[in-house]
């Protein structure tokens, strides 16, 4: 059966919550509709990284959506449904067995190569970025721009979502490229009202569906 995967993809930094509440920012997000979680909060030691991804995936479970751990296939095989990995991590073949076939396993992605080596690692959809200027991705390269994107996407075996500086009035142009969806921090993090913020986000989404 093909993989169902919505189309807004909400990654997790704890720092740019303005409150410094992640988990009331997500409990937000996950009201309002967010159904794709990455907790990316790579500077937390192991327990206290462990203590989170138990509390967000009890929000998760809540909501039906699914939590994805940042590289860390350790936490993940405890607490969530999957991994996100860097291109330059374990191969994904090894990071399947730990984690089983029914895991979920997201690859991030900055050139059509890296796409197509994802997919025959036996990924199940990958993240292509930085789209546009953002600061979280400077040392990822220029950004590719829409015209790279689309070339990108339509050539990739895997979902794509597009990352890198997205703002919610950039969805439609974005979705023309023949991505799948939009994996987005700050527009949801950064945000005054997270939930109004994933509402909007996944209206356009919904409006701009190809």
């Amino acid at each position: 059966m093909p993989l169902s995967l919505p189309r807004l993809y909400l990654i997790t930094d704890r720092h740019q919550v303005p409150d410094g509440d992640l988990t009331g920012c997500l409990a937000a997000a996950l009201s309002a509709g967010a159904r794709l979680v990455q907790l990316r909060e790579k500077d937390l030691p192991t327990r206290d990284l462990l203590a989170l991804a138990r509390q967000v995936k009890s929000l998760c479970d809540r909501h039906g959506a699914r939590l994805l751990i940042n590289d860390r296939a350790d936490v993940a095989l405890r607490v969530a449904c999957g991994v996100h990995l860097t291109s330059v991590h374990p191969p994904v073949a090894e990071v399947r067995g730990l984690l089983g076939p029914g895991a979920l396993i997201g690859v991030s992605t900055h050139s059509a190569a890296e796409m197509a080596h994802a997919a025959g690692g036996g990924a199940d959809f990958v993240t292509l970025g930085p789209v546009f200027d953002t600061p979280s991705k400077r040392g990822m390269g220029t950004p590719l721009g829409l015209s790279a994107l689309h070339d990108a996407a339509c050539g990739s075996a895997l979902p794509v979502f597009a990352l890198g500086g997205i703002k919610v009035d950039q969805i439609g142009c974005i979705l023309a490229s023949r991505v799948h969806g939009v994996a987005l921090i700050s527009a949801v993090m950064a945000a005054d009202d997270p939930a109004a913020a994933t509402a909007d986000l996944i209206a356009a989404t919904n409006s701009s569906k190809t």
